[in-house]
């Protein structure tokens, strides 16, 4: 009978306990990580475009190879310049700061990049001493900081960046809807957020832009946008075909455009440089995909990543013999690839903390490893008259690759901490 009493005594209390959580509801809290966009106006951004002696090398990211020179981006930083007339011994020659710069190209002495949204125009031929020639104001898509969340912003002002703060509120304040304008709210324990020869203009498989003779051609969220660069200083824009959503990477190849997407590959030919025509598509399950291509197929890797919302990672090997109706041959596993290069029967994939994979490529159906460098975690590469360039997270490395089976390591710059 005790016993009995004692439990509808402790059933009652629990009871009391609920009912009393309702009445005290204000005193419960909840902690969250705030993430407030950090604002900076399109002047002070333009403002702080300068050049200078060497920085650093601290994010590598684009790279774009041209003439005896190597234009390494850092990663919203600016552009490392290097002497590369020496493949065996690279030079830093200079820095160039651009705020929020990822990409990178170049006609001429004039280099293009992007500033978040913006692009601008540089006269380059004193690296220590460039100058703005022009600015496009929305010529790229809105940043994606990894959060779900692209920029923000208006006419004037421009999101450079997000600073997180935990903030701990009632849990009545945040079922009312307590926000914070523009801001982002993430649960505290959510985990953070992931933010020889001279060369022509040659670009890694991962540019988000293009410049090919007089016209840049440009991804932005859907479209690419096409401008007409003849005149810097009267840049002009010809028109924005759509190219599907997620697009991602732009590779030329003699007289078309190559576009990787999330959802596919889109061939556009050039016949009239100004208004790009749709050639051809080869579609796939959802994945990020950078592309190349020479004369009979297209490489196209596939990888998953926080944006990419697939379990995929793999090469996919692609018939474009027929332009109109492209076709896949093969798919090979791979651990998480990136940017890929090709040169002659020679196929060079970035597999991320994989390392760098070197294919004999005659065969597309029957792919043949020759060499695998390990020990670093690879995102893009270029392949030019027997040297080859990767930009890993630890570095850029200069390889020459005469004798593929014999791979020789001729010059790096490490990553500084």
């Amino acid at each position: 009978m005790k016993k009995i009493l004692f439990t509808a005594k402790l059933f009652f209390a629990a009871t009391l306990a609920v009912m009393l959580g309702g009445c005290f509801k204000d005193s419960i809290t909840k902690t969250y990580s705030i993430m407030r966009p950090v604002y900076k106006s399109r002047t002070e951004a333009l403002a702080e475009i300068k050049s200078g002696p060497s920085q650093p090398l601290k994010s590598p990211g684009k790279i774009f190879l041209r003439g005896n020179y190597l234009f390494v981006n850092e990663v919203d930083k600016g552009v490392h310049v290097f002497d590369n007339s020496n493949p065996s011994s690279l030079k830093e020659a200079a820095f160039i700061a651009i705020p929020g710069n990822i990409d990178i190209g170049m006609k001429d002495h004039i280099l293009y990049a992007d500033m978040y949204r913006d692009l601008v125009a540089l006269d380059i031929s004193d690296p220590l001493q460039v100058k703005l020639v022009k600015t496009v104001r929305d010529v790229f898509a809105p940043r994606d900081f990894g959060v779900g969340i692209a920029e923000m912003g208006n006419d004037d002002m421009i999101i450079a960046g997000w600073m997180t703060k935990d903030t701990t509120v009632s849990i009545e304040s945040a079922e009312n809807s307590w926000v914070c304008p523009n801001c982002i709210t993430l649960y505290a324990n959510d985990g953070g957020v992931n933010v020889g020869s001279p060369a022509p203009g040659i670009s890694g498989s991962m540019a988000r832009f293009s410049i090919v003779n007089d016209y840049l051609y440009a991804i932005q969220s859907s479209t690419v946008g096409v401008y007409h660069v003849a005149d810097p200083l009267n840049i002009e824009a010809k028109s924005a075909p759509w190219a599907g959503l997620g697009i991602e990477t732009i590779y030329p190849f003699k007289n078309k455009l190559f576009i990787g997407s999330q959802t596919g590959m889109f061939i556009y030919s050039l016949n009239n440089p100004a208004a790009p025509q749709k050639e051809g598509s080869f579609l796939h399950a959802s994945a990020c995909d950078p592309v190349i291509a020479d004369d009979a197929f297209a490489f196209v890797t596939l990888r998953t990543g926080n944006s990419c919302m697939s379990s995929l990672n793999e090469l996919n090997v692609v018939n474009i013999e027929n332009i109109g109706l492209p076709q896949l041959v093969k798919a090979y596993p791979m651990t998480n690839p990136h940017g890929l290069a090709k040169d002659g029967n020679l196929l060079f994939v970035c597999d991320g903390k994989d390392g760098l994979k070197i294919y004999n490529a005659s065969n597309v159906n029957d792919l043949q490893l020759i060499k695998h460098l390990t020990g670093m975690e690879t995102y893009d590469v270029i392949a030019w008259n027997k040297k080859l360039i990767l930009v890993a997270a630890n570095g850029i490395y200069q390889y020459d690759y005469s004798d593929p089976q014999h791979i020789r390591l001729l010059s790096t710059v490490a990553v500084s901490h």
